[in-house]
């Protein structure tokens, strides 16, 4: 079954850490990344450029309506994605208390739904 795994932080808090803290937490999410690629698990993950550099496109009565930014205004926001396949959601939590991440934000666990509805 496959899990979104969704990274939410608060803008600059990545940054606000300092040069040491950084680098522990990339080479540990680095190991985080090789274990679950080595058990198969990792479909594929993604960290996200800032929200600067979005947009929000909502279509209303057939007119598109585009805005800067995310549309909610949000203390957190996401920051990164990764997709597991594993066995159920105890599995897909477990990898994702492993984050590092987890330990600075919060990593959301959602089942993703298939073609024909809930895999589950």
């Amino acid at each position: 079954m496959k899990y979104l795994l969704l990274i939410y932080m608060a803008p600059g808090a990545f940054d606000g850490l300092s040069e040491d803290d950084r680098a522990g937490f990339m080479a540990e999410a680095d190991r985080h990344t090789e274990e679950i690629k080595a058990s198969g698990e990792l479909v594929l993950g993604a960290a996200l450029a800032d929200v600067e550099n979005s947009k929000t496109v909502r279509v209303r009565e057939g007119v598109p309506a585009t805005t800067d930014g995310p549309f909610a205004e949000a203390k957190e926001q996401l920051a990164g994605y990764y997709v597991v396949d594993c066995e159920g959601i105890e599995r897909a939590t477990e990898i994702a208390a492993k984050d590092p991440a987890a330990r600075f934000w919060a990593v959301e666990v959602r089942p993703i739904m298939d073609e024909v509805g809930m895999e589950m």
